[in-house]
């Protein structure tokens, strides 16, 4: 309760103290590249008909901490200073318009390092138990974030269907990098969610109601979560289907996201998330068949204010898996050639919220008479909790406490251009506590990162 009330706090604050003087950034509206605003192609002008564009991010990260907190069992993470540099991702994105009611819309992203692996189960043998094979089929880490076809009947009623984005949580729903403060994307979001959560299914969407009362809507049926993936570091984060060349789609998730729009600049919105029997989406059909149904259900609540003079960001998600224990059990058994960690203790309960806000000194120093000449500069900070165990099945099952995270983030984004974004930060995080200020049970993780990102579209004819 005192989560929600902070969350509703902080947004109420915002929106009250500056709802006069909000701005609808230019920048912001033409730069969402993965999913246009609900009737987008009916309410813009129709002023292209096919656009190139996409997003990227470069990042350098300076660490005084290990690379795993779970091998020292005393105190954590090691202290160990070393730094890295990498490309997160980059992502181009197009749209072509055979009409003005029929849209094709695509993501490519290319993520950091690795090699793309296809896994396979053997099935010559015509046994539903098969070993798992991998074949390396990809140079560089690739992956289709989005791919799909949109009819817009009208601004209320749009119907898409292909490879989707999911639109649960903050992150997922606003991920490219002008929609947070930090280098990297909300830790707490991407540690027990895929981000960017992405799906084979349909959607109906669309924006309803006038003046005050505006409202922009969503609903989903997507490939459901597999729970051979959820292990105790990262909740259901790794039960995202795509290992195979196709999804199983025996118990689809029912996702539904709705958001309050009728101030400018503010955004007030929730999403559910449902599975009725993850099980029945597992690699080997019958692994869960013992254990009965395996409902998974998640919901967030978040909020979003971008003004003249302030940027403040708020969110909190939270979801059961119903018998972890017994996902747990099987999962610690499974197969050493799958793609899963295979570790046990897969908690009934994960939670993460999280709040920011910035402040553009440029706007505030030339309404304040002071300069005219101050770069576009924001100033920041965050707050996030963390824990992908918040809670086993019973007063039993084992929750390790490192698991538990408590992060601050201060840091500073410069734009130079409403489409490009220098950001710094400092990060810290107290490691087996709940509480905001103070040292967790364990070694902290400190960190100072750079990062320079860029969004928008790059070709339109």
């Amino acid at each position: 309760m005192r989560i929600l009330l902070l969350t509703t706090a902080l947004l109420t604050s915002v929106a009250t103290g500056f709802a006069n003087k909000s701005v609808t950034t230019e920048s912001v509206a033409e730069t969402t590249v993965s999913k246009p605003a609900p009737g987008d192609t009916l309410t813009q002008p129709d002023d292209y008909k096919f656009r190139l564009g996409g997003y990227g991010e470069v990042l350098a990260r300076r660490m005084d901490y290990g690379l795993n907190r779970w091998t020292g069992i005393a105190n954590g993470s090691s202290r160990v200073n070393h730094a890295d540099i990498s490309i997160p991702r980059f992502v181009l994105a197009l749209d072509y318009k055979f009409n003005k009611r029929w849209t094709l819309g695509a993501e490519i992203e290319f993520e950091a390092g690795g090699t793309g692996t296809e896994y396979e189960i053997e099935t010559g043998t015509g046994s539903e138990n098969g070993e798992y094979e991998t074949e390396i089929e990809k140079g560089g880490e690739v992956a289709l974030e989005q791919f799909h076809i949109t009819y817009s009947h009208a601004p209320w009623l749009n119907i898409r269907a292909g490879h989707l984005i999911v639109p649960v949580g903050l992150t997922n729903s606003h991920h490219e990098p002008i929609f947070f403060f930090g280098t990297r994307r909300p830790e707490g979001e991407t540690t027990i969610l895929p981000s960017t959560w992405h799906e084979t299914g349909i959607s109906v969407f669309g924006r309803v109601g006038s003046a005050m009362a505006t409202f922009d809507y969503e609903a989903q049926v997507v490939a459901g979560a597999n729970p051979n993936g959820f292990d105790k570091y990262n909740w259901i984060q790794k039960g995202k289907q795509g290992y195979f060349e196709s999804d199983n789609f025996t118990s689809p998730a029912y996702v539904v996201r709705l958001d309050w729009v009728g101030v400018p600049g503010l955004r007030l919105g929730g999403s559910m998330y449902y599975v009725a029997n993850a099980g029945k989406n597992c690699d080997k059909l019958i692994t869960y068949k013992a254990y009965g149904s395996l409902p998974v259900f998640i919901w967030n609540l978040d909020g979003q204010y971008i003004g003249r003079y302030v940027t403040a960001r708020a969110n909190i998600l939270s979801g059961n898996v119903h018998n972890a224990d017994a996902i747990s059990i099987v999962n610690r058994l499974y197969s050493k050639a799958s793609p899963y960690n295979r570790t046990p203790y897969v908690a009934k309960r994960a939670l993460t919220w999280s709040a920011e806000v910035g402040f553009n000194l440029h706007e505030i120093c030339s309404a304040l008479n002071w300069t005219d000449n101050m770069p576009v500069v924001y100033p920041f900070a965050h707050y996030e909790y963390y824990n992908p165990q918040e809670k086993g099945q019973t007063t039993a099952s084992t929750m390790d406490a490192r698991c538990q995270v408590s992060l601050w983030q201060i840091g500073l984004n410069w734009k130079p251009l409403p489409n490009l974004v220098v950001k710094a930060d400092y990060t810290t995080r107290q490691i087996g506590t709940a509480k905001m200020f103070g040292k967790g049970t364990y070694n902290s993780e400190n960190e100072w990162s750079i990062g320079l990102a860029y969004v928008g579209w790059f070709f339109k004819k």
